[in-house]
């Protein structure tokens, strides 16, 4: 089994409100399509979350009842995002179906927490896929919480006993400095907490979920000796699929210690 997640700066203009990038996710879906692997998607929140969540500070749980209009109009647009992503799956033929996030999970102090599986392993077992995203989540402790798209695939990869983990952005992989605004910046092909630690990761786009070094976080407490995490990017037509097929790419590759 191999998880995808497809980020939110990917599949959406995370600097323009509900802005969603349907060439290039439809692209996306057929190269997962073509390869013929085993395949889980689980997709970012992107502008159709990030800005409202940020905006009314939804990560900081449950403040007070001025937030929830928010909540529910964040809910509502990762939900259409989710079905457009499900629909270009589907054209692709792969039998896909959204599944909110807070219908099988729920949080704990913004620790994404599952109890049982079924729904998830049911519908793999009948060659459905089902596809989960970035969401508002409902916090045992702070009453709600921001569930992101890599918590999820971090919960699913050990659910579902992942062989690869692939992060589709909108980069190469991991650079020395932002390349969007350092033109000297260096990919990394590989990355440990030592490498990490010593490089600049800051973005200057809007997002309530960590942004890169998150990711990078998140990827490094993944990988192990059985399992590989990798950082690729999705807006160059082909990429994905070749990194599916088991071909060298350009991309950064998580090195558990």
């Amino acid at each position: 089994m191999i998880v995808i997640k497809l980020g939110g700066s990917v599949i959406t203009d995370k600097s323009s409100y509900r802005t969603f990038r349907k060439s290039v996710v439809s692209r996306l879906c057929r190269e997962i399509k073509e390869s013929g692997k085993d395949v889980i998607v689980v997709h970012g929140a992107g502008s159709f979350g990030h800005i409202l969540a940020k905006e009314n500070r939804l990560n900081d749980g449950f403040k007070d009842e001025k937030q929830i209009d928010a909540v529910a109009r964040v809910c509502y647009d990762t939900r259409e995002l989710s079905s457009m992503v499900v629909e270009c799956l589907i054209e692709a033929g792969i039998p896909a179906i959204s599944v909110p996030t807070g219908s099988c999970f729920y949080m704990e102090d913004r620790k994404l927490k599952i109890d049982d599986d079924y729904i998830i392993k049911s519908m793999l077992g009948k060659g459905i896929m089902p596809v989960m995203f970035g969401d508002v989540v409902q916090d045992k402790k702070l009453g709600f919480a921001i569930c992101s798209g890599d918590q999820i695939v971090e919960i699913l990869s050990d659910r579902l006993d992942a062989e690869r983990v692939i992060f589709v952005s909108d980069i190469d992989g991991l650079y020395t400095s932002d390349p969007k605004s350092d033109p000297d910046s260096k990919l990394i092909p590989t990355v440990d907490k030592d490498t990490l630690n010593k490089i600049d990761t800051r973005t200057s786009v809007d997002d309530v979920t960590g942004g890169v070094r998150e990711k990078m976080v998140t990827m490094l407490r993944m990988c192990n000796s059985k399992r590989d995490c990798i950082l690729v990017n999705g807006t160059v037509q082909g990429r994905l699929l070749s990194l599916l097929k088991g071909e060298e790419v350009p991309c950064t590759r998580a090195k558990s210690e």
